[in-house]
C-alpha cells in the first residue's frame, strides 16, 4: 500500500460518512480512502459511531407519499463506495467515472503543457483530472472556496510541502501556492473545487474561462 504522508481531515471523513459532500469531493474522498489504510480505518470508525447513533434515535412520522421520499433520497445520496484499489494507476471508484485507466482518459490541453480531463458530477463542485509534465508548474493561485487535490502518479511540491501517490493536499482561500511537478515523470493529479481558483497572472485569468477551472 502507498506511503501516504497526507491524510484528509475528520471534517471531511465524517460528512462524507454522513453523505453530505458534493459528488465531486466524494470521488475525491473516495479515491483517495482506496489509497490510504489510514483514512480508511478512520472512517470506518465514524462510520460505526453514526450507525450507534442511529440505532439510539428516537423514532419518527414520515410522509405517507413514500415513492416521493425514495426519489428525494436517490436524487440527493451521491456518495461512491470504496472498493479494492484496482491494479492500475486509477483506484476502481476514479476508474468508474473515467471508463478505464489511466489510457482511458481523454485530455485536453489548457496551457504552458498541462492538460485536464473534467469529469461529469453534480453542480455544486466540479471535479478533473489533471496532467502536469515533469519539472512544470502550475500558475500560481489562489482559492475562493475549497480545493482537494489527490496525486495519482508522480509529484509535486508547493510552498507546504511535497506530494506523491495517495497524498491529498487540502486549500482554502487562506492558501496560496504554485505546485510544481517533480522531474522524472508527469504528475497525475484528482482536484475538486467548489469555487473558481484565483489566479494573479493575467494569461492564466484568460484561459480560465475557457478551462473551467
Amino acid at each position: 500500500m502507498t506511503d501516504v504522508k497526507h491524510h484528509l481531515t475528520d471534517e471531511l471523513l465524517m460528512a462524507y460518512a454522513a453523505g453530505t459532500l458534493a459528488e465531486a469531493f466524494n470521488l475525491v474522498v473516495a479515491t483517495h480512502i482506496t489509497l490510504c489504510d489510514e483514512c480508511r480505518a478512520r472512517l470506518g470508525a465514524f462510520e460505526a459511531v453514526g450507525g450507534a447513533l442511529l440505532e439510539d434515535a428516537d423514532e419518527v412520522e414520515v410522509s405517507a407519499d413514500m415513492e416521493a421520499i425514495f426519489a428525494k433520497i436517490a436524487a440527493t445520496n451521491s456518495e461512491i463506495q470504496v472498493t479494492p484499489a484496482s491494479t492500475g494507476v486509477f483506484p476502481s471508484a476514479l476508474q468508474d467515472y473515467v471508463g478505464g485507466d489511466l489510457d482511458a482518459v481523454k485530455w485536453r490541453p489548457v496551457g504552458m503543457g498541462v492538460k485536464q480531463a473534467i469529469l461529469k458530477t453534480s453542480k455544486t463542485a466540479s471535479v478533473r483530472l489533471l496532467r502536469i509534465p515533469a519539472g512544470a508548474a502550475m500558475p500560481d493561485h489562489g482559492h475562493n472556496g475549497t480545493e482537494l487535490t489527490l496525486v495519482l502518479k508522480g509529484a509535486f511540491k508547493d510552498e507546504h510541502d511535497r506530494f506523491a501517490r495517495g497524498d491529498i493536499e487540502i486549500a482554502t482561500e487562506a492558501d496560496h501556492h504554485t505546485p510544481i511537478a517533480e522531474a522524472g515523470e508527469d504528475c497525475i493529479c484528482l482536484s475538486a473545487t467548489d469555487a473558481p481558483l484565483k489566479f494573479r497572472g493575467l494569461l492564466p485569468r484568460i484561459a480560465q474561462r475557457f478551462a473551467r477551472i
